[in-house]
């Protein structure tokens, strides 16, 4: 059973809310902290924005609702991180990311579920997740995630839903 703090894939302390202005400050930023919590290894950044320039993952949610910001799923392999975990990450303000189907194409992302796993096997599954969590979750709270200021109001829409 999960303490208030942490679900299976949610923990109060690997969220963040960053007002880093490029891919590179916010990545930079996002690894920093989670290298001190001891959920990623050393050459998790390297890989991380080397994965992102390879396999882009930015997605434009104007398909699902025009309202919504776009956003971003970033990643690395199993091998440079310690868990298995979501990392939500709320941009105070747009960052430019490509777009995972047409990468030449690219736009402004205002949020980011990135993706710790630790379990090569999962990776697919977690993805999945939040493709589900994001289309069936209701518009208000998706509303009120998309513009959350704060790591417990991230936690409080995102804990039950992956719990």
């Amino acid at each position: 059973m999960a303490d208030e703090t942490t679900t299976p894939l949610i923990d109060k302390n690997l969220m963040f809310v960053v007002d880093g202005r490029s891919q590179d400050e916010v990545f930079q930023d996002v690894a920093d902290r989670l290298l001190k919590a001891d959920a990623v290894k050393p050459d998790f950044l390297k890989n991380l924005e080397e994965r992102e320039k390879n396999y882009p993952t930015g997605m434009d949610m104007s398909v699902v609702n025009k309202d919504y910001p776009n956003i971003a799923i970033p990643h690395t392999e199993g091998q440079f991180v310690n868990t298995r975990k979501i990392i939500p990450v709320r941009l105070k303000q747009p960052i430019e990311f490509a777009n995972m189907i047409s990468p030449d194409q690219h736009f402004p992302v205002g949020f980011l579920f990135m993706i710790l796993n630790n379990d090569p096997e999962g990776q697919a599954n977690v993805l999945a997740q939040i493709m589900d969590f994001l289309t069936n979750a209701d518009k208000d709270q998706l509303a009120r995630l998309f513009n959350a200021e704060d790591t417990q109001t991230i936690f409080d829409i995102l804990a039950p839903a992956f719990n």
